[in-house]
Parts: C-alpha cells; sequence; structure tokens
C-alpha cells in the first residue's frame, strides 16, 4: 500500500522510525518490539540507510521481514550517499521484488569521517535529482525530508525551502519533517511551506527525550534548538533516568496534541529503537 493514499483517512497517520542493529541478535529484538508495537496499529514504519550506505543490506531485509512476515507497512529509506546510478538501479529492483512501495529519498550524510558530502562519479549530488530518478524507474512512493529549523548546511531557512521546493517539483508525494521540540516551530514552517506552493502532506518529527547528553548531541548534528524551560528542567534531573523518560514522554505528548488540533497531517516518532516512550504517547493519543 502506498502511504500516500493513507492520508485521504482525514486523521493523522501514526508512524515509526527505526535504524538497522549492528548484530542479528539485535535484529531479532527489534522485529520483536515491532511486533509488539503493531497492536497500537502504526499507519506505516521507516528503516534508516546507513552514512554512506554502509547499512544497505539490513535496511532491506528488515523493511522486508516487517512488511511481508509482520505485515506492517514499511518505508525504506535511500540516499544518494556511496551509490551510482546504475547501483541505485540494483537497489530499486531488489525493492520491487522485495514487494515494497514506499521510499524516503534522502541526499544522506557525508561518509564517516568526512565533513562534506561527495557525490559518488556517476550519482547524485542533491535529493531532489534523486527523486527524479526515482520517478522515471518506478512507481513508488516517495517521501522527502523537510527541516523545520533549515538543514545545517543550508545559509537560510528560504535557501533551504528552495530545496524541498525543487524536491516537491521532482515528484516527492508526501514530506517528514526532522525532529523538533517546540509545536510552534513547526507550525510557522507549515506556513512557509504553503507559501511556496508547496501542497504536499507534512509529517511531523517527533523524538520522545530519554536522554539529556543524547539529545544534546542530536540537535546539535540536526541544527534543532531546545525550548529554554524545557532544557532547564532536564539538567535538573540529568542522571535521573525515569525521570527524564516522563519528561520526555509529558513534552513529547503535549506536543502531539497541539500538533493535532492544528490538523497535522502526521506525527512521526524517532524511537531510537526504543518502543516504551512511543507507546505510551500513542495509547494516549489514539481514541
Amino acid at each position: 500500500m502506498k502511504i500516500s493514499s493513507l492520508f485521504r483517512k482525514g486523521r493523522p497517520l501514526f508512524s515509526f522510525e527505526f535504524f538497522p542493529p549492528k548484530t542479528d541478535g539485535d535484529v531479532d529484538h527489534l522485529l520483536s518490539t515491532v511486533k509488539g508495537l503493531k497492536s497500537l496499529s502504526p499507519d506505516f514504519v521507516s528503516v534508516t540507510w546507513g552514512a554512506g550506505g554502509g547499512t544497505r543490506g539490513k535496511t532491506l531485509d528488515i523493511s522486508s521481514a516487517l512488511k511481508n512476515d509482520l505485515g506492517v507497512e514499511t518505508m525504506a529509506h535511500l540516499t544518494c550517499s556511496g551509490a551510482g546510478k546504475d547501483e541505485i538501479n540494483g537497489i530499486l529492483a531488489d525493492v520491487q521484488h522485495r514487494g515494497l512501495e514506499n521510499i524516503l529519498a534522502l541526499r544522506g550524510d557525508p561518509a564517516k569521517g568526512v565533513t562534506d558530502f561527495v557525490p559518488h562519479p556517476d550519482g547524485f549530488r542533491h535529493a531532489n535529482e534523486l527523486v527524479a530518478h526515482l520517478r522515471r524507474q518506478g512507481d513508488f512512493c516517495l517521501g522527502v525530508a523537510g527541516y523545520p529549523e533549515k538543514h545545517p548546511e543550508a545559509p537560510t531557512l528560504d535557501v533551504d525551502l528552495d530545496n524541498l521546493k525543487r524536491k516537491a517539483d521532482a515528484g516527492a508525494d508526501f514530506i517528514v519533517t526532522q525532529l523538533f521540540f517546540s509545536a510552534e516551530i513547526f507550525l510557522r514552517f507549515r506556513d512557509r511551506v504553503l507559501s511556496r506552493g508547496i501542497r504536499l502532506p507534512l509529517v511531523a518529527g517527533i523524538m520522545p527525550i530519554t536522554n539529556v547528553g543524547q539529545v544534546k548531541r542530536f540537535t546539535t548534528l540536526c541544527g534543532a534548538s531546545v525550548p529554554s524551560d524545557l532544557l532547564v528542567k532536564l539538567e535538573q534531573t540529568p542522571n535521573d533516568e525515569e525521570s527524564v523518560v516522563r519528561l520526555g514522554i509529558n513534552h513529547a505528548l503535549q506536543q502531539c496534541r497541539h500538533l493535532i488540533r492544528e490538523g497535522v497531517d502526521g506525527v512521526h516518532f524517532y524511537t531510537l529503537n526504543r518502543s516504551h516512550s512511543t507507546a505510551e504517547i500513542l495509547r494516549q493519543l489514539k481514541p
């Protein structure tokens, strides 16, 4: 099933993101985690693609298992990193063979140990180029990334919105945002997206906080900001894991309720392969 068709339900979609674990044992644990979350009826789940495409085999194996064995609609990430057109076409053939229809098309991060993104000689430098290529190669449903506080490499938000418009014009079906910690940031971003004539469903990326040091690292990497009052609360209980998790759940729940009142198209939870916080939030959100 194409994710684009699900937006017609007249309610926000709920989805989870996972990353491929390093060991087979951890893969089994991940599949068990998703099986447990299936009772919450997520509309879809996504599986990330490692820097430089390093986990591409596991990404497709896990995506296939989630869809074909567990019956959960799945979106595999695909990046420009480390692959030329022929290799990407081979990946797409594998995607189709496994019965996967949904792809999140991304430029991808620079290879490990490299500061700047360097495209493959026969590959793509920008996500809009990948989107256009995928659109020519098959009948896929294509998601792309949006950045409410701009991509860290973009000089301004306006420039970043220009890039998002290119991805939309190249054939994207919907947008999933980077994580953020203030609903107002997302709503201002949505207004700016609409002002550019981008009329695609916009899915909000939410990460329930579970660790103070971890959230600081993530925000540094992706350019997201943490509201000062939330940061103060987190820093008052840095070594009390239970209190941090509870604070993270409550804040994410507050964000989601605000977004749902404002008619958000969907909420995509960055789970970091943990189910407790996301499961509790979704149980409280769903009627």
